[in-house]
């Protein structure tokens, strides 16, 4: 089945709360897919926004992020009061303040909190997240240490022993609850948003990041899952070897896996993160997929990703507990960057169909097979990714010899325009899936991008639409396209 969707994520909303909310805007969105012909809406991370405001640096591997329930859904419920609303200073439109978001959302979160009335749906999700626990304790001990790594705190909290966990335990209890509580309601709003979509013949795609933070719940209550030291510290931590983008490659930072302490509780932590996601998402994005086969070690006191080496993953062994657990489950492998021969292999086993960016294709620097022509149907090709440049600021930086490619291979015309036409030619591949960034559909350049990986800037993660983006033409002239390629 030929089928399209496109890429954006919940933050990039328009509306008046200082960032894109499971709100009104997000049920708009849907109906503008639908409008649009499209069957998919592909998101980043639904996790807390951690280092680099970041959703793939996040505290919790399993937590939903605070900033994105809606207050005004809470007013509707009677939670806040329009008092409560109008007292804040919700910030630019245009983009996204995380500094502001930090200052002023856990505040009104705090009202709402003083309102709720615990009942049995929210006794069954506590005891349905076991996550929770952790979690909430974690971030309860992290605020009051002023946001301090765990490495900071008292060495009994920082070596997550039972007496003094049990003590902060009673001591935070009010605060602890609090943070159950907007688990909860982030829950609550988004699966409300995700039936809706659902009920309308939208799939939703999700991400899944193959690595987590240091500074998370997750290593700190796990850390003999990871490659960590007595004084766990990373022994190694992650990266990308030095390509023909990057001369030092790409330090990363987050701690390793360690896989055969994995292997041994039959990748317990693993399929339950997996499990969590299939519950949240339609189909699963697996980032950084060739790390199941081998992946990057870096020495934790290196400065560059220069000094690292290759360590091998789970392979297959991993893959098949993943088609044991989940069956029925949709999953898509992230197999961009430096990719050898075992993992397009391991890819191919896996069943699971592999990324085709198309801006890749007629990139000279770039080595590997993503003109749409080379495409197994099993695929998705995207136009770019939430990594990428849009297409309109690629057409604009790009070596001209790779310009004059995509013009040639696309024949690509005036009338048109060059952003149109490549999309086209990603609508016109043979994959199975093709997904579009909105900002491309926007026509929108470099002020657009979503993130410039390896780098540290206000503009990463930031973007948000106009009011008014998703217009009825703009769906018609899409509908029109997709319907021409027998994607609907």
């Amino acid at each position: 089945m030929r089928k399209s969707g496109i890429l954006m994520h919940i933050s990039s909303l328009p509306g008046p709360f200082g960032i894109g909310t499971l709100g009104k805007n997000a049920y708009e969105f849907v109906d503008f897919l639908v409008a649009a012909g499209q069957s998919y809406w592909q998101i980043l991370p639904l996790s807390p926004t951690g280092y680099g405001d970041s959703p793939y640096q996040s505290f919790s591997a399993f937590a939903g992020n605070p900033y994105l329930i809606d207050p005004e859904l809470l007013r509707q419920q009677g939670l806040l009061t329009d008092d409560e609303l109008s007292a804040f200073d919700w910030g630019s439109s245009n983009r996204v303040d995380y500094g502001q978001l930090y200052r002023d959302r856990e505040r009104l979160l705090r009202l709402a909190f003083l309102r709720f009335k615990p009942d049995e749906t929210y006794r069954s999700f506590l005891q349905q997240n076991i996550w929770l626990q952790d979690y909430a304790l974690f971030m309860s001990i992290k605020d009051h240490f002023n946001g301090q790594s765990w490495h900071n705190w008292p060495v009994p909290l920082m070596m997550h022993t039972r007496v003094a966990l049990a003590a902060c335990t009673l001591e935070m209890d009010e605060d602890i609850r609090f943070r159950y509580f907007v688990q909860y309601l982030f829950h609550q709003q988004w699966h409300a948003l995700k039936d809706y979509a659902n009920q309308r013949g939208i799939s939703i795609v999700g991400d899944v990041p193959i690595y987590v933070p240091l500074d998370s719940a997750d290593v700190w209550a796990n850390p003999e899952l990871f490659l960590l030291d007595e004084n766990r510290r990373p022994k190694m931590v992650a990266g990308c070897p030095p390509d023909s983008f990057s001369a030092d490659g790409q330090l990363w930072g987050n701690p390793l896996y360690n896989w055969e302490k994995m292997k041994l509780s039959d990748y317990h932590w693993w399929l339950e993160r997996l499990g969590a996601a299939v519950e949240m998402y339609d189909v699963v994005r697996l980032d950084h997929f060739r790390g199941f086969e081998s992946y990057w070690a870096i020495p934790a006191e290196d400065q560059t990703a220069i000094g690292g080496k290759w360590m091998p993953g789970p392979g297959m062994d991993f893959i098949h507990a993943m088609h044991k657990a989940f069956p029925d489950k949709t999953f898509i492998a992230e197999d961009l960057g430096f990719v050898t021969d075992e993992v397009r292999q391991l890819q191919l086993d896996s069943g699971y169909p592999g990324m085709k960016v198309l801006e890749f294709a007629f990139d000279s620097r770039e080595a590997g097979n993503y003109l749409p022509h080379l495409y197994p149907t099993n695929s998705v090709c995207y136009t770019g990714t939430h990594d990428n440049a849009t297409l309109k600021q690629w057409f604009a930086e790009a070596a001209p010899e790779d310009v004059a490619h995509a013009r040639a291979y696309l024949g690509l015309n005036e009338a048109e325009g060059d952003v149109w036409g490549m999309i086209r030619g990603a609508m016109g591949s043979i994959s199975n899936l093709c997904i579009v960034q909105m900002q491309d559909y926007l026509q929108l350049g470099g002020e657009a991008r979503m993130n410039i990986p390896g780098t540290l800037s206000a503009n990463n993660w930031s973007w948000r639409a106009e009011p008014g983006f998703a217009s009825k033409e703009l769906g018609e002239r899409i509908l029109q396209l997709t319907r021409c390629y027998g994607r609907i």
